[in-house]
């Protein structure tokens, strides 16, 4: 039986990201436990308040947040921390070497209805040790990543990372409270019949975004020959995980319901640690055109259209937008 412990300790040559990663998935730990218990624990609902994107907050929310921050600030090799549920990032321990960003519980609408919800998280190194960290700090591309994963939070626990060149999943064992190794190279099939859209925006998408979707509902009468199915969790973190473990494509394209918003994901958050994911996975990751991990961010809370999973059905989303944008 191979634990996280022993895995990060064969695979890993820092003991400091080893630490920080441990330090994450051991507040992972507590949020499930708090999951599980729900309404008695008294984490449902509101929690009266907005975060820094405008969005109600829900009591858990805000519980795993400061749970993540307050453990994150006292580990000596964190020199800052980023959350998507704050404006600015948090200086920790300037002699640390490593930044660690966080979306605390994606998907938190789902959890009044008991469904599946999740932690996200990213890890950059730092370049200015001995000085406090600032936002600006955090403004590298996703290609910097020493690591990235999730926490989903569902029938069972379940952690997905990255820290060499390939995709491991873990389940958390209730009994001993260790994480468990149970894929060791998580591969995705290039081909796909699955998507995940929220189809309720096709009114303000781009024209080859809509043409995509009706060939896809064309299915079998349609050009592309076959049909297709929906699966939508409506939390990213869902949706990527169901790709990992049986292929599929997840898009929150451009759109223009929102003039100020280039689109609803977070670049920092939610992007790149997905986009890292499933490309070692052997997947694709772009912004309907450009590669996600590419792309230079210009600030912490930098929203992006996402087209992410199968590679041959993300670069033929790709061809039709370069198509169009030709014409």
């Amino acid at each position: 039986m191979t634990t996280l412990t022993s895995y990060l300790d064969q695979h890993s040559t820092s003991t400091e990201l080893n630490d920080v990663i441990t330090t994450v998935t051991n507040v992972g730990k507590t949020i499930s436990q708090l999951l599980r218990k729900g309404a008695l624990a008294d984490i449902l609902g509101e929690a009266g308040n907005q975060n820094v994107q405008g969005e109600d907050q829900k009591k858990l929310d805000v519980l795993a947040n400061d749970l993540l921050l307050d453990a994150l600030a006292k580990n000596t090799h964190c020199a800052g921390v980023a959350s998507e549920e704050l404006d600015n990032a948090t200086p920790a321990n300037a002699d640390g070497s490593l930044l660690v960003l966080f979306d605390p519980l994606d998907g938190s609408s789902n959890i009044d209805i008991n469904m599946a919800v999740g932690t996200i998280f990213s890890i950059l190194p730092y370049q200015r040790q001995g000085q406090t960290s600032e936002n600006s700090d955090f403004l590298q591309a996703g290609n910097q990543q020493l690591a990235a994963g999730y926490l989903l939070y569902g029938t069972s626990t379940v952690l997905a990372l990255t820290i060499t060149e390939n995709v491991v999943m873990f389940s958390l064992d209730p009994d001993t409270g260790d994480y468990v190794l149970i894929e060791d190279n998580v591969q995705i099939d290039a081909d796909t019949s699955e998507y995940a859209i929220n189809s309720s925006n096709y009114r303000y998408w781009r024209a080859p975004m809509q043409q995509y979707i009706d060939e896809l509902i064309a299915g079998e009468a349609g050009v592309r020959g076959r049909d297709f199915n929906t699966r939508w969790v409506a939390a990213m973190v869902g949706d990527v995980h169901r790709i990992l473990c049986r292929g599929g494509l997840f898009t929150y394209p451009f759109d223009t319901k929102y003039a100020h918003k280039a689109g609803k994901l977070r670049l920092m958050y939610e992007a790149n640690p997905m986009s890292l994911l499933i490309e070692r996975a052997g997947g694709g990751a772009t912004d309907a055109v450009n590669r996600i991990l590419d792309i230079e961010p210009t600030d912490i809370h930098q929203r992006v259209p996402v087209v992410l999973g199968s590679k041959n059905e993300v670069d033929y989303v790709k061809d039709l937008h370069v198509n169009y944008s030709e014409k």
